[in-house]
C-alpha cells in the first residue's frame, strides 16, 4: 500500500499534560494556531479515499470505484468550496477563515494540494489499468482494434454516437460555445484543403453518451468515447484536414444560496435552479498530450 501522507495542520511541539503539547495550553481560544483549515481538512479526507484505491485488500474493481468516488469528491469540491472563495476574492472580502488565512491564500494551498492529488490520481489510475488489463479488462487504444472491431465500432459510430454528437466551428460572429459543468470537448486546429487558414472546431462530447464503449467479442475490452471520436473527424468536418487536437473539461460554480429559514425547502430549490445564470468557470483540465 501506498505510504500515507501526514495530517494537514500546524502541530506544536513538546509534551504537556493530559497529553496536550505545551504550546497549545498556551493558545488562547480563538488563536488560529488552534484550528485546522477547513478545506484543506476536505482535502487530507479524500485523500484517505485515493489510499483506498491502492489497499490491496480490497478487490480489484473496488479501488477502481474508490478511485472514481474520489475524483467525483474533487469535482463538487472545486464547484462548490473552491468556487465559493473564488467568489468571496471577486467581491474583495478578506475575511480570514478560523486558522487565519485569507481567501487568496487559502486558494494558493489549494492550488498546490490539490495538484498534488489529482497526479496521484492519474498515476494510480495508470497502475490500475495495467491490473485491469493482465485480470483480462481492458481500456484499449485505437492502434489495438481488430478488422472486426473496427467494422463493429464504425457501425456503432453510426448509429449511435454521430446523432448526438454536435460539432461546431468557432467564429467570432457568434462567440465561443458554451461549455456545461463537467463537460468534455473536443477541440481541433481546422484547415481548408484548397487553402491553408485555420480555425477551430470543438466537439461537444455530451454526457449521455457512455464514457467507456465496451466491445462485443470475448473478454472485456472498451475504448474511450474520445478516442472513438477522433477515429471519425472526417464525418464530422468534411472538407477540413485536421492538424493539433486534443480534450479540455471545465468545472463551473454549481454554488446555490437559500435562505436558511425557508419554510419549503423544495419549492427555494426549484425556483434557484431555474433562476440560475451558468456559474463561472472555476478549473480548466486539459489532456496532458
Amino acid at each position: 500500500m501506498a505510504e500515507r501522507s501526514a495530517p494537514t495542520g500546524r502541530l506544536a511541539e513538546g509534551g504537556g499534560e493530559g497529553g496536550r503539547p505545551k504550546a497549545a495550553l498556551r493558545l488562547a481560544p480563538d488563536s488560529p494556531e488552534r484550528f485546522v483549515n477547513r478545506e484543506l481538512s476536505w482535502l487530507a479526507f479524500n485523500e484517505r479515499v485515493v489510499e483506498e484505491a491502492v489497499n490491496p485488500a480490497h478487490p480489484l474493481l473496488e479501488r477502481v470505484r474508490f478511485l472514481a468516488i474520489s475524483f467525483r469528491n474533487l469535482d463538487e469540491f472545486y464547484t462548490v468550496r473552491v468556487a465559493g472563495l473564488k467568489n468571496q476574492l471577486r467581491a474583495g472580502d478578506e475575511t480570514p477563515s478560523a486558522d487565519g488565512l485569507k481567501p487568496g491564500q487559502q486558494l494558493a494551498v489549494i492550488g498546490r494540494a490539490g495538484g498534488a492529488l489529482m497526479a496521484r490520481q492519474q498515476r494510480i489510475w495508470r497502475q490500475l489499468c495495467r491490473e485491469l488489463r493482465a485480470a483480462g479488462i481492458v481500456v484499449l487504444e485505437p492502434d489495438e482494434l481488430a478488422g472486426g472491431d473496427r467494422d463493429w465500432l464504425e457501425a456503432h459510430f453510426t448509429e449511435r454516437i454521430l446523432p448526438a454528437l454536435e460539432p461546431v466551428v468557432v467564429s467570432a460572429a457568434e462567440g465561443f460555445p458554451f461549455v456545461p459543468n463537467g463537460g468534455f470537448v473536443l477541440a481541433l486546429e481546422l484547415s481548408a484543403t484548397a487553402s491553408g487558414d485555420a480555425v477551430t472546431g470543438l466537439v461537444r462530447l455530451p454526457s449521455r453518451l457512455a464514457r467507456f464503449i465496451r466491445l462485443p467479442g470475448a473478454g472485456s475490452r472498451f475504448l474511450r468515447l474520445e478516442r472513438v471520436v477522433r477515429l471519425y473527424l472526417d464525418r464530422l468536418f468534411p472538407g477540413k484536414q485536421v492538424g493539433c487536437h486534443g480534450v479540455f473539461r471545465i468545472l463551473r460554480d454549481s454554488g446555490i444560496e437559500i435562505e436558511e429559514q425557508a419554510e419549503d425547502l423544495l419549492r427555494v430549490f426549484e425556483s434557484a435552479l431555474e433562476q440560475r445564470a451558468p456559474g463561472a468557470v472555476i478549473r480548466l483540465t486539459i489532456e496532458a498530450g
